[in-house]
Formats: structure tokens, C-alpha cells, sequence
């Protein structure tokens, strides 16, 4: 009977082990997923800063001033200015 009661007390006692085992690793995946998930919205974050910064960058009267002021370019006389029509399909 002495025997029963040990391996018994023996199975509560590793059972009990895997129990504390399993919540511990829950927890500790948990606290990782939620780690990943304020780095998402983080980076969500810096991608919409990007996309505003990239529409800045590559605006028409940005260009045109680039154009104008460093390279000296200026729009061609209507005279030379010609318009073709796209063929049809």
C-alpha cells in the first residue's frame, strides 16, 4: 500500500510540474505575442510616416522647382509642342 501511495504522490507531483511548465511557457508566449504586436503597430505607424514623406518628395511642383532652379529647364515654346492621339484599339 506504502508503494501505491508513492507512485501516486509520485504522478500528482509530476503532473503538478507540467502544469506550472505549461503556464509558464503560455505566459511566456503571450508576453511575446504582445511584444510583436506593439512592434507591428509601430512599424504601421513608420510606413504610413514614409508613404506621407514618399508624396512630398516626388510632388509635381517639388519637381518642377528641382527642374527649374538646379537644372535650368524650362517648358518648351507652344510652338514646338506637339500632341498626338493615342491609336485605337
Amino acid at each position: 500500500m506504502a508503494r501505491l501511495n508513492l507512485l501516486l504522490l509520485l504522478v500528482a507531483l509530476a503532473c503538478a510540474l507540467a502544469t506550472v511548465a505549461a503556464n509558464h511557457g503560455a505566459r511566456k508566449l503571450f508576453t511575446e505575442f504582445e511584444r510583436e504586436q506593439t512592434r507591428m503597430r509601430e512599424l504601421e505607424v513608420e510606413y504610413g510616416q514614409l508613404q506621407l514623406e514618399q508624396s512630398t518628395w516626388a510632388g509635381h511642383a517639388r519637381i518642377e522647382k528641382i527642374a527649374r532652379e538646379r537644372l535650368a529647364m524650362r517648358p518648351p515654346p507652344p510652338a514646338r509642342v506637339v500632341q498626338m492621339e493615342a491609336a485605337p484599339r
